[in-house]
């Protein structure tokens, strides 16, 4: 079997965590201008060079603007930002994950109904078998996996392709952490009975059962979700910069 290798993370890379962190904590307040790099570079322990990746890649996800002249200012990033920092902001406040699930949950339901009233024959051929797939998983993560492709074709069920970025959006948010997240999908069987009424509904056409379990899905798995996060097991790992 094929092992996959683990990615080493540079000084940089734990540079930016640790920036990304200052920033979303409120250590670097919005508004305001970060110090001058080399007094900046001091005070973390790095170069200058590593301080400027670092920071060319969080202006490149919206939370800094650099003016030549003025210097690096701290954006506020839920005025000017976008859905795309969800994942950074899940990873470093599990508090997010709440709000996303709550998103989930209410667009999941949305799209169960309107995957019921528009999919057709081959989309409801595809989301049986990816169902099967889901049973089949052989470990937690592959199931959990197979669980999200079923969430994806249901949107893409819909014939709108918004529903299917805000899908891609909404499982992105929590998918870099989702070893803390694979209560509900330990049983590959309970996993997928879980999900069969969903699926069930869509093929037959039945909008409002769909709805209907949809919501009783989604709200079982983000309650089984949430509180293993409460567990030494589900926390989230946090990366710092040594």
């Amino acid at each position: 079997m094929a092992v996959e290798s683990i990615p080493r993370r540079t000084v940089v890379d734990l540079l930016e965590a640790r920036l990304r962190d200052d920033i979303l904590s409120g250590t670097h307040e919005p508004g305001s201008l970060l110090p001058p790099e080399r007094e900046l570079a001091a005070g973390y322990g790095v170069t200058r060079t590593t301080l400027k990746h670092a920071l060319t890649r969080l202006e490149q996800a919206g939370l800094l603007s650099t003016r030549h002249g003025i210097g690096t200012r701290i954006l506020d990033y839920l005025r000017v930002g976008g859905a795309d920092l969800l994942p950074m902001l899940a990873a470093q406040d599990p508090t997010w994950l709440r709000e996303v699930f709550e998103v989930r949950r209410q667009i999941g339901t949305l799209i169960a109904g309107r995957a019921a009233d528009r999919r057709t024959e081959r989309q409801a051929r595809r989301l049986e078998h990816l169902l099967r797939q889901v049973a089949d998983g052989p470990d937690a993560d592959a199931v959990q996996l197979a669980d999200v492709e079923v969430h994806r074709e249901l949107a893409r069920a819909t014939g709108n392709r918004v529903y299917l970025l805000l899908t891609n959006t909404l499982f992105n948010a929590y998918l870099p952490v989702r070893a803390a997240l694979r209560a509900p999908f330990e049983d590959a069987a309970r996993a997928a009975d879980r999900l069969a009424p969903v699926v069930r509904a869509v093929v037959g056409r039945d909008g409002e059962e769909a709805r209907r379990a949809a919501e009783t899905y989604l709200a079982a798995t983000e309650k089984i979700m949430l509180g293993s996060l409460g567990s030494p097991r589900g926390r989230p790992a946090a990366d710092s910069p040594r």
